[in-house]
């Protein structure tokens, strides 16, 4: 299993390319990887013949270093490869062997939910733990799928699942043990060194839900890694939030103008390139933040958020003050659809020196949205909308008109971009929205 992004720990196997016997060239496709950011396309390093297999298509959390397959020189008896001593243990994810039938149906708790000095104890997840002991259920039946060898809920179960179909004499309900009956240490067993909380029993598949019991869904790598990064940054980073409203009535003139020659863009690649212009006006706002110091950026880079399937990921037009409209449209465009199939390269959105969020699309009239570290600046945008404004003709007289506003607030790192450089940009931005002739000349 290999790095495929900097932060990656482990990764799922979506799909083999390539299948045993197959012949493999150097830059070959050999499996699509879920990485914590994105799906990658592994490439062969290598010549041979794609000899063994060891980590099925969907198997999850692979760690990074284990092994995945074998690779054996063209010329040699693939069939027989060796598969090395390190690789005897199924990877995690990979399919349990059957479980073993016990001799009898047992009525105590079972040994393994207890630490035992001298014998190997079966690591469990809390909700594991809780399963097993309420079903009076023995992990040692089925191999754990979960990292680092950890027997995780969906094992648990798993094997409730197999014991209701085949030998419900074994659901028995156990009484554990106090636990003063079988010392063991804290850390052995986190969740009976307190009283437990009630939770809500869990739904068998395959069965009509119950009522009070709920469905787990399982996060995705990027789905994970999101939420760890979306805690990082609320709890790290001292949000500051300023908005205003801009008037696009020139911006959707410009717009329907370019239509005639068949040019299309949307708000979104004006609000893009106005953004970039300001930051190349403003550097001191194109930074980033790396704990010890401010870093002012050369290149100025727009990550765009995306919506997929599996997550929120930020793809990013590069040097984007330097590009025209329509170049910015054709980058968004195709980067947005890379994303939502789940092809962008790393290169594509690793980096970034300021983001945009726009919810317009949705009928989201304003809101505030989290930094992405180490970036300091991410620009919300919401809907156009009508709106009558009293405003003075040529000769002083006051008159009612209607005109397109559209709300963008700014959230901003107030360790490098402080309130006063924050509203300068913003009054900056909005001068550049509202004249976007602007634009043609940066």
């Amino acid at each position: 299993m290999p790095a495929l992004s900097p932060t990656m720990e482990e990764g799922n196997i979506v799909k083999w390319l390539k299948k045993e016997g197959d012949t493999v060239n150097v830059g070959d496709a050999l499996c699509e990887i879920e990485t914590d950011k994105a799906v990658v396309t592994m490439e062969s390093s290598d010549d041979g013949i794609l000899a063994k297999i060891l980590v099925e298509e969907g198997s999850k959390n692979i760690r990074l270093g284990s092994l995945i397959g074998l690779l054996v020189e063209e010329g040699q008896d693939w069939k027989q490869v060796e598969i090395p001593a390190d690789a005897g243990a199924p990877p995690p994810g990979a399919p349990p062997a059957p479980a073993p039938a016990p001799a009898a149906p047992s009525v105590s708790a079972p040994p393994k939910l207890q630490h035992q000095p001298g014998k190997l104890q079966v690591r469990l997840s809390p909700a594991a733990r809780y399963i097993l002991e309420t079903h009076g259920l023995d992990p040692s039946n089925l191999t754990p799928t979960g990292p680092r060898g950890i027997f995780t809920k969906e094992d648990a179960l798993k094997l409730l699942q197999e014991k209701q179909k085949g030998k419900p004499s074994e659901l028995k309900p156990v009484v554990s043990p106090a636990p003063a009956a079988v010392p063991s240490p804290p850390q052995a067993t986190p969740m009976t060194s307190y009283p437990r909380p009630a939770i809500p029993p869990v739904s068998t598949p395959g069965q009509p839900a119950a009522v009070g019991t709920f469905t787990e869904i399982p996060a995705s790598n990027i789905r994970r890694v999101i939420a760890k990064r979306l805690t990082e940054s609320k709890t790290t980073i001292p949000h500051a939030y300023a908005a205003a409203d801009c008037v696009i009535d020139a911006v959707l003139k410009l717009r329907k103008e370019l239509a005639k020659d068949d040019i299309k863009v949307s708000v979104n690649d004006f609000i893009i390139k106005a953004t970039a212009v300001t930051l190349k006006q403003m550097p001191d706002v194109n930074v980033t933040w790396d704990g010890e110091a401010c870093r002012r950026l050369q290149s100025i880079d727009i990550s765009i958020a995306v919506a997929t399937d599996r997550g929120l990921i930020t793809p990013i037009i590069k040097d984007a003050a330097a590009k025209g409209i329509k170049e910015i449209a054709a980058s968004a465009k195709a980067l947005a659809k890379k994303a939502r199939d789940g092809k962008l390269l790393p290169e594509e959105y690793q980096g970034g020196s300021f983001s945009i969020s726009n919810l317009g699309m949705f009928g989201i009239s304003g809101f505030t949205a989290v930094i992405n570290p180490p970036q300091a600046c991410i620009l919300a945008v919401g809907r156009a909308r009508p709106e009558l404004k009293i405003v003075e003709d040529e000769e002083g007289n006051e008159k009612l008109e209607q005109h397109q506003l559209m709300t963008v607030t700014l959230s901003s790192d107030g360790r490098v971009v402080d309130d006063e450089l924050a509203s300068k940009f913003l009054e900056t931005l909005k001068a550049n929205i509202e004249n976007p002739m602007r634009l043609a000349l940066n």
